[in-house]
């Protein structure tokens, strides 16, 4: 800082206020900075400006000063102010243009935030959308698991050569790799290398997405300016030829310094912002800034002091026996407890009495703090007693059953279990908060019936209310002290911990007190706990008798939210922090018989100084594990870093003796031997070892091998190869599997293969059972249309590599002729034809032998009895990379493992599926279940990827089916990361499980359910069932929804759309629906349960409708969501019918005939209309509310004229209403555009995007929309491409014909009434179709699919170059269509600005908000520069070409879109 005292002129100042720092900079008139400086808040963002104003007043003399506001926290302030806003992302590009404005790119880490920002050929900016893993406070976290602050972290790290793998996506998967790696005896500082190591993987994988980070590159922020190591793992990370490093001295603050730039330069808007007489003046009126209105309506924890006793008193009463340990005889039992933060040690006598116990925080250091523990027991046990035997539990449990020379462990599931049983012999539910893990036991005749674990989020755990105390500055105990005092808890969501910081900062600016916000945190862990990770719908689940434990529901606030939110009392042991070390002490006591030795606990082995560590690597299986083995002075060793049992059975020798069904499945996949080079007559083809080569491997060796080519394998998947094309992937929140593709291409690319093979196959499984076509065999839409996306994101990477991602259909062999002869010309169609039925055969002799050898090992299993896992997932999860070991590790603890598809034809598709049994993957997967549960040796063990949206629905439904049969459902949730904490927990305890069945011999739970699959009831007509009750619609697009109400009601359907969404609409969806599943879904079915719950709405006289679509996309199972809601709120009566475009199998689909039909469309083109019409008035009117009552006005004649299907009305009525609203007076200056795509729901609905359209006109731009009639098109082609390029059913393409030629007329009236208007512009479907040429396929038939990639096209072609996609996060199809054409989009058009933004249930409204004002700030930059992209000469507006004959053909010259470049076939 400069020491000169601050002259009069007027000075700028830069304030950024963010998530976890205050910062500020001074420049004087000639924009010097004077002074700059960087303060932690401690969440008390108010308190520290003011201190930090205060300070630099007393040296400005009172100084007029220009203020400018920057990052997450000041929007509102800058707000309420009235003062300068300046979007962070710009701050810090306009500070770096300052600095070196040479610059390629600049990477900046916030508290919560990591942003990417590219400087060079066209700036762009990417953030963290989904998650805050890897973030500033993410490393804060980690440093306090390691027990140093950052500073402390980055010294350990300095001090390492190596790093560990370690998972960033979230502080969870952290914690566990974290914990594993520390209990595993790996040295503090490696575990800090790996951390930041993690953090530079996460930011530049997650934010990369498809766009190489080069050239040279800036750090910025306060952890990149303050932590060395982390910028050195981020240079190690990005070190590629000819990319350099930049930062700078003041790089902390550069946000700061660069809004008061901003504010200096005339050119800005910011520079007309206000100026205040002195800081003085600015400071007086930040404290009287008014906090807004807040008024959560959450209720006191407790409403007066006798609530509160009677509370004390009643869990008082719950305590443990207890004798002291002086007077101990006889044998003692020791239970010790690793947890993931604490080592717990619990001591007790035969009679079962607790003398002893332990509770401290590992602090690190396990192994030392477990033997310092043992010895001061040791010294205090008296001479007539001793130590019998041990048992280990807990995270640690076998590195601490090694160190002791225990006999027993036990995986601590099962040690809560019985913990609890000797409290409650009738626990119905066991509820077990951690430091960060959530684990709910579900109960009955005492055993364990399902598992749950908080495998992906580890929100609303125990170190999350800690961090947060930590934050407040509040001991743990002031914390609860605080939280039982407030008087109306914040409501504070349920989401990350380190998203939360933002709704803890905007409860403290809007004025709450520090007893509400902890209150509210105490009602979040809970509502998390019970939402996110039990998913309990109504309290009822949970039984009469529940047991809580685990060191959080100490907190009695916890606790007392818990009993509040199930609506009963719980029982809380007073060792509730004890409770696996005790109930490992009682497992220790009842398996100590006379043949089990006595343990030898000698003080002097236990002395961590002697324990002998060696690193090897394991040769077990083709993982190759890099191994710690600690030998211990007992002379017990225990190996770590292994990801299966494998090494500690065989202490590291020799290989297993018998190969697995796994094994030989991938050999038996992959056998083909290739043709030799010189016999190759057609050369080579590269067939990339990912997605559906798993399933077809066999067919294309087979086709390619008949036909002359050498077919290559790119090698099997590593970490080298995932990470080696990781910033070619288009989206961080896409499966693994999906994302590995891109490294298998680059592999093949590399050595120099020309053609790479990797089609996209949309439809699986036979097409025909007798005569009926079968619908639902779709395969996911990322494996069945991902190629194309991979192709766009590596043309420019590898261009010497022809990749080719034709849509085939194996089952329709002229689609592979067509495909194949399209590729290569030189074959002849009759030569390719016999070589798909030899490969036709190939993949039948090897489903053959699969299936022979999975019957066998099922027979063997179901006669012995012996345990038998079924592992069901989809093809590509086999693949070793992806399942990270799984099947071994199973196989290491004991049971053997055959896939789901080897055995799911032995069972017949189950009588009580629920869900639209629309893919073909997961077909198998229910029959497997339907096979399990009647089986008396065999589990299922479903695997999913991280963020895939489809098996939130699966999932779901198999828990369903194994239930009903008292069986576990283990779900285990796999990804990048490889360290398999969770993992390990759940087998353990599923086999565990299993075994203790068979021990006491009950099969009570499977029999005392009745048979539940036969169904009874014999299905309604729906006339009859709807007679006298009204069908209530939510709200989803709320300019066309009333009139589409209307035409429905003039078809004898009574039709009511439900009122505006309220927030606690979306809370009810999120108790209801999976919350994996579609943000849309939970939106509209949160809608219609708060109605019901409510009373808006009375369920014996109402139906609840949704629209349903019929392609892969997981929306046509919303419906089922909704039963399934129903069903847990025990209003089954209520019927569920669906508006849909086909008809589904066991769906109540409300017909609507031709005439409904006709007037839907009507309904539809009139509220395209209004919708195109008040968007643009809406932004230009001179009088606010004007475009709104003329769309009241002109809704209600839309509803009559869709009433009355008049399509000749229509004619006038569009004229009529372009004259109405063109007659508005308007301010007449010209705006940016902003084009809005994406998810359908999310696009049109207000509450879902969070009001983004109101906030783009808010902003000075103008919205557009795309036409709702354009989807209802895109979905009527569907059936024409189906007929065309797979032979699907000619009748329905037929009829999809007329109706297109229909609603194109129709289109056609409204496109000549807005020509000549600044709305003009309707497009046909074939000109849509040519604007997919060369970037995607017609064959992307998931969700929105081509359609999304055309309009965007259109956008950018027609003077609209900025387009925000909007998406669900998670949504499969929008990784393909949306994120996944983004790059050759800009590549294409350098000066289009698109902005991909993902939506969920706890998406911040200010994250939004920043990203759409760096979005528009570029927008606006590109306007002044008078910069836009040229439309292309028209195509001339024409009916779609498709000739009705009776092969649905199509003349070539006349196709919508010829040959992809990719291999598409032209149709």
């Amino acid at each position: 800082m400069k020491s000169e005292e601050f002259v009069r002129n007027i000075l700028t100042i830069g304030i950024d206020l963010g998530s976890t720092t205050v910062k500020y900079a001074l420049l004087s008139e000639s924009g010097v900075l004077l002074s700059h400086d960087y303060v932690r808040h401690g969440s008390a963002v108010k308190q520290t400006l003011e201190k930090v104003l205060r300070a630099l007043a007393l040296r400005t003399h009172d100084a007029p000063v220009h203020v400018l506001f920057s990052g997450s926290g000041a929007l509102g302030l800058a707000d309420a102010l009235g003062a300068g806003f300046v979007q962070e992302v710009i701050a810090a590009s306009r500070y770096l243009k300052h600095r070196a404005p040479d610059l390629d790119a600049a990477i900046e880490l916030g508290g919560e935030d990591a942003k990417l920002l590219y400087l060079s050929n066209g700036v762009e900016l990417r953030m963290n959308e989904a998650c805050a893993g890897g973030t500033g406070a993410f490393i804060d976290q980690m440093a306090s698991l390691l027990d140093v602050d950052a500073a402390g972290l980055n010294k350990l790290a300095s001090e390492a050569q190596i790093s560990h793998p370690m998972a960033s996506r979230c502080g969870v998967f952290a914690k566990t790799d974290l914990v594993a790696l520390l209990n595993g005896g790996v040295p503090k500082s490696e575990v800090a290398r790996s951390v930041l190591d993690a953090v530079a993987e996460q930011t530049v994988s997650g934010l990369a997405c498809g766009r190489p980070v080069r050239g040279k590159i800036a750090f910025l922020g306060g952890p990149l300016t303050f932590l060395s190591e982390l910028r050195a793992a981020f240079e190690r990370r990005l070190s590629s030829t000819g990319t350099t490093f930049a930062s700078f001295c003041d790089a902390h603050c550069a946000v700061a310094i660069g809004a008061a730039l901003e504010g200096m330069d005339p050119a800005s808007r910011a520079h007309r912002s206000r100026v205040w007489h002195s800081i003085d003046d600015l400071v007086r009126e930040i404290l009287a800034a008014a906090s807004e209105n807040r008024g959560s309506g959450l209720p006191p924890l407790f409403k007066n002091p006798a609530e509160r006793e009677a509370f004390t008193e009643r869990h008082r009463r719950e305590r443990v026996e207890r004798s002291p340990i002086e007077n101990a005889e006889g044998d003692l039992f020791l239970g010790a407890d690793l947890g993931s933060t604490t080592v717990k040690g619990v001591v007790l006598d035969t009679q079962g009495r607790l003398l002893y116990s332990w509770y401290e925080q590992n602090e690190g250091q396990p192994l030392e703090r477990l033997y310092r523990a043992v010895k001061a027991l040791l010294s205090v046990v008296p001479a007539k007693a001793h130590i019998r035997q041990a048992c280990t539990t807990g995270y640690g449990a076998d590195l601490a059953r090694a160190a002791l020379g225990a006999a027993f462990s036990e995986v601590e599931t099962l040690a809560h279990e019985r913990a609890a049983a000797a409290f409650e012999p009738n626990v119905s539910y066991v509820i077990d908060i951690g430091g960060q893990d959530m684990k709910c036991l579900e109960v009955e005749h005492g055993l364990i019936r399902s598992v749950k674990l908080n495998e992906a989020c580890s929100s609303g755990c125990g170190s999350f209310l800690q961090t947060f105390a930590k934050q407040l500055s509040l001991t743990l105990p002031q914390f609860v002290e605080a939280a039982l005092a407030s008087k109306e808890p914040c409501d504070l969501g349920t989401r990350c911990t380190v998203f939360m910081n933002s709704k803890v900062r905007q409860a403290q600016r809007d004025g709450a007190s520090l007893e509400d916000i902890a209150a509210g945190l105490c009602r979040s862990i809970v509502r998390n706990a019970l939402y996110k990770v039990l998913r309990i719908h109504d309290p009822a689940e949970l039984g009469e008798h529940v047991v809580v434990q685990g060191g959080t529901f100490l907190n009695d606030a916890v606790l007392r939210a818990f009993e509040e939110q199930i609506g009963r009392p719980v029982i809380r042991p007073d060792i509730a922090g004890l409770m696996g070390a005790y109930g490992a002490a009682l497992i220790a006591m009842e398996r100590s018989s006379a043949a089990v030795p006595e343990i030898d606990l000698d003080p002097a082995k236990l002395d961590a100084g002697k324990v002998i560590q060696r690193e090897l690597l394991c040769r077990g299986c083709g993982n190759h594990c890099r191994l710690t083995m600690n030998r211990f002075p007992s002379g017990d060793k225990f190996f770590s870093g292994n990801r299966c049992d494998f090494a500690q059975k065989s202490a590291g020798a020799g290989r297993r003796k018998k190969a697995s069904f796994i094994d030989w499945k991938l050999e038996r996949l992959f056998a083909g031997e290739p043709l030799p080079l010189e016999a190759a007559a057609m050369g080579v083809v590269g067939i990339p070892r990912a997605l559906n080569t798993y399933e077809h491997y066999p067919y294309w060796f087979k086709l390619f091998s008949c036909l002359g080519f050498r077919v290559e394998l790119s090698r099997p998947s590593d970490h080298a190869l995932a990470s080696s094309a990781s910033e070619t992937v288009p989206s961080q929140s896409l499966c693994f599997p999906a994302k590995l593709a891109h490294g298998h291409a680059a592999d093949l690319a590399r050595k120099g293969i020309a053609d790479i093979w990797m089609p996209c196959v949309p439809l699986e499984g036979p097409r025909h059972s007798g005569e009926k076509h079968i619908d639902g065999r779709f395969a996911c839409p990322v494996a069945g249309g991902y190629p194309e996306a991979m192709r766009l994101s590596l043309a420019s990477t590898l261009p010497n590599a022809r990749i080719l991602t034709p849509f085939v259909d194996l089952e329709f062999p002229e689609s592979v002729v067509r495909a194949v002869t399209s590729a290569w010309p030189a074959l002849s169609p009759k030569k390719v034809r016999e070589a798909v039925d030899a490969a036709h055969a190939a993949l039948e002799d090897y489903r053959a032998a699969v299936r022979q050898a999975g019957e066998a090992l099922w027979r063997r299993h179901e006669t012995s009895g012996e345990p038998l896992i079924v592992l069901a997932g989809r093809p590509y999860h086999l693949d070793p990379l992806i399942n990270h070991g799984l099947p071994a590790l199973i196989e290491s603890m004991g049971a053997e493992v055959v896939t789901e598809d080897a055995v799911a034809h032995l069972a017949a598709v189950p009588s009580d599926i629920e869900v639209v049994n629309q893919w073909t993957f997961h077909s198998r997967l229910y029959r497997a279940a339907a096979l399990v549960r009647e089986s008396r040796s065999a589990e299922l063990v479903q695997l999913m990827s991280f963020g895939c949206g489809i098996d939130a629905v699966t999932s779901e439904q198999i828990e369903r089916l194994l239930a009903q049969r008292g069986r576990i459902a283990t779900t285990l949730k796999i990804d990048e990361g490889d360290t398999l904490g969770a993992a390990r927990i759940r087998l353990k305890s599923l086999l565990a499980a299993l075994a203790d069945r068979r021990r006491s011999d009950q099969k009570a739970a499977a029999e005392s359910l009745e048979d539940m699959t036969k169904r009874t009831d014999t299905p309604v007509p729906l006339g009859k069932m709807l007679a006298d009750r009204v069908i209530y619609a939510p709200q989803m697009a709320p300019i066309h929804f009333p009139v589409i109400c209307a035409a429905l009601g003039a078809v004898g359907w009574r039709v009511e759309l439900l009122p505006e969404v309220r927030p606690q609409a979306i809370e009810e969806g999120l108790k209801h629906v999976n919350n994996d599943a579609c943000y849309p879904a939970i939106v509209v079915i949160g809608q219609l349960l708060d109605a019901l719950k409510t009373h808006a709405i009375d369920p014996d006289h109402s139906a609840l409708l949704l629209a349903q679509t019929c392609g892969p996309c997981r929306a046509t199972n919303y419906p089922t969501l909704l039963r399934w809601a129903l069903k847990d709120l025990h209003m089954e009566r209520v019927p569920v019918v669906c508006l849909s475009g086909g008809s589904i199998e066991g769906a109540q689909t409300l017909n609507v005939g031709l005439g409904g039909l006709k007037r839907l469309m009507l309904a539809t083109l009139y509220g395209d209309m209004l919708q195109r019409l008040s968007l643009h008035v809406r932004s230009h009117e001179l009088e606010p509310g004007d475009a709104q009552r003329l769309v009241e006005r002109w809704t209600a004649r839309a509803a009559q004229a869709a009433a009355a299907g008049d399509a000749r009305r229509f004619a006038d009525d569009a004229r009529a209403m372009v004259r109405d609203f063109f007659a508005v007076p308007m301010d007449g200056t010209e705006k940016i555009r902003v084009g809005i795509v994406g998810e359908i729901l999310l696009k049109y609905h207000p509450a879902a995007n969070l009001g983004i359209v109101q906030e783009i006109i808010d902003e000075g731009a103008e919205p557009v929309l795309g036409d709702l009639a354009a989807f209802f098109l895109y979905c009527l082609y569907d059936h024409i491409n189906q007929a065309k390029a797979f032979g699907g059913p000619r009748l329905k393409a037929m009829g999809a014909w007329l109706m297109i030629r229909w609603f194109e007329h129709l289109r056609g009236i409204m496109r000549k009434a807005l020509d000549g208007t600044p709305v003009a512009g309707v497009s046909t479907l074939a000109e849509d179709l040519e604007r997919i040429d060369g970037l995607v396929s017609a064959g992307q038939e998931a969700g929105e699919g081509w359609l999304l990639t055309a309009e965007m096209v259109e956008f950018i072609h027609s003077g609209t170059p900025n387009v925000v996609c909007l998406q669900p996060f998670g949504c499969l199809p929008n990784h393909v269509t949306g994120k996944g054409v983004i790059r050759r989009l800009r590549e294409e058009n350098p000066l289009a600005n698109i902005c991909a933004i993902d939506f969920e249930a706890g998406t911040s409204k200010t994250n939004v908000s920043n990203r759409l004002k760096l979005f528009l700030a570029q927008a606006r930059e590109n306007f002044e520069r008078g910069i836009a992209v040229d439309e292309p000469v028209p195509t001339a507006h024409r009916i779609i070409p498709i000739t009705p004959s009776a092969n649905i053909a199509v003349d070539a010259a006349e196709s919508p879109h010829k040959d992809r470049g990719g291999g598409q076939a032209a149709c």
